[in-house]
């Protein structure tokens, strides 16, 4: 596919990704102008997957630490500040209705929509990241 064409798909799949909520426009476009989107996506993608699974683990163990939980938490919520992934942010704070107030089941119903919008999130931003490399294969002519 022509890399003008790329570029048209690209600016389609980001206005969506901005009229679903998965990110915030503001915060993103300050991240593409400064060419730094696909970069700190990875890192967004990795780090809350990785916070996401010990979370996880904190809620599967018979005795939940709930200030560990809000820890790993807050520091989710810093993660999905970096790209503007509102979704998964409202979604921490829903769990934090939960975890506030040490009811287990929960927290494990609201960590599951937390779970999603991150699916969701890293998903579209693969999607983003996959168009911007095969644009920058192209060549920088094209």
């Amino acid at each position: 596919m022509a890399a003008a064409a790329l570029r048209a798909q690209l600016n389609t799949h980001i206005a969506g990704m901005y009229t679903e909520g998965v990110v915030d426009e503001d915060t993103f476009k300050v991240l593409r102008e400064e060419g730094t989107a696909a970069e700190v996506s990875r890192l967004f993608i990795n780090d809350a997957h990785e916070i996401i699974d010990d979370i996880d683990t904190l809620m599967e163990q018979p005795e939940v630490d709930f200030d560990e939980v809000e820890a790993l938490t807050q520091q989710l919520m810093w993660c999905t500040s970096s790209v503007g992934a509102e979704q998964v942010n409202l979604a921490c704070m829903h769990f934090g209705n939960f975890y506030s107030i040490k009811y287990k089941e929960g927290c494990l119903v609201s960590l599951a929509l937390v779970r999603n919008a991150f699916f969701i999130a890293r998903h579209e931003l693969e999607v983003m990241i996959e168009l911007e490399e095969q644009i920058a294969a192209c060549g920088p002519k094209s």
